[in-house]
């Protein structure tokens, strides 16, 4: 089965414009994503979708596929679906552009996972760390069945508890690394807008359960941090200094 990553990046994001772009020890966080992504499909299977020549210029300039999708796109998923249309494969990865800590191996394993499982779509997940907060809006939570079957994801401390002693021992959070085929991303866009509970946790795999989609997690490798401000370039620095030893 050909297999190609996907790399969904926004220009004019609303909360941190020019995000994909943002230097992280002096490279463009979307080529740190980049050259992950190809440690695991090859360089030749990395596309980046974005809607922003300021983007595919530096893409291009390091070697690195690009497809232009329209500035329309309701979210990642809609302008991988776009971008999709103009590659031809079995299974698309979709991994986000502000994740420039995401293990190959992960990314991996969600190519397998949905090889096994065709009629699913995949996503990762790992457990929040002692430094992170469940109550941060900022991080998606995954509840999920005893065999990693999605059941909601939201932006609350997810799952609750009426006591205290029922508290749970720790909680998930999504790691966005997504795989499907080309009729479920045509499936995603041809709801033509954003779904209620898509719209009120601007989490955008909740479109999925409209569809009534199994969505089959897996875990990845813990530590994985995303840049969704600002303020999270500094620890995401550190991050990289400690795992590539500079």
């Amino acid at each position: 089965m050909k297999t190609v990553v996907l790399i969904p990046a926004r220009y004019s994001s609303s909360r941190y414009p020019g995000k994909p772009l943002v230097p992280l020890l002096g490279k463009p966080m979307i080529i740190w994503v980049a050259e992950l992504a190809s440690e695991a499909v090859g360089k030749e299977n990395v596309y980046i979708a974005t809607e922003d020549s300021r983007i595919s210029d530096v893409v291009e300039q390091a070697g690195y596929n690009f497809v232009m999708t329209s500035d329309k796109c309701l979210t990642g998923t809609d302008r991988l679906a776009e971008a999709a249309k103009q590659i031809n494969a079995d299974i698309y990865i979709n991994v986000q552009g502000d994740e420039p800590l995401v293990n190959p191996s992960d990314i991996q394993k969600a190519i397998d996972a949905k090889i096994n499982d065709m009629s699913s779509i995949i996503n990762g997940y790992c457990w929040l760390s002692e430094d992170e907060d469940p109550t941060s809006v900022n991080i998606p939570k995954v509840i999920t069945t005893e065999n990693d079957v999605l059941i909601y994801m939201s932006r609350c401390a997810l799952p609750g508890f009426k006591d205290p002693q029922n508290a749970p021992k720790g909680y998930k959070k999504q790691v966005c690394i997504y795989a499907f085929s080309a009729e479920e991303l045509k499936m995603y866009q041809s709801f033509g807008r954003k779904s209620e509970l898509e719209f009120s946790e601007d989490i955008e795999i909740l479109r999925f359960l409209e569809f009534g989609k199994r969505i089959q997690m897996y875990e990845t490798t813990p530590g994985s941090l995303a840049v969704d401000v600002p303020e999270d370039v500094a620890p995401v620095e550190k991050a990289l200094q400690v795992l590539h030893k500079l």
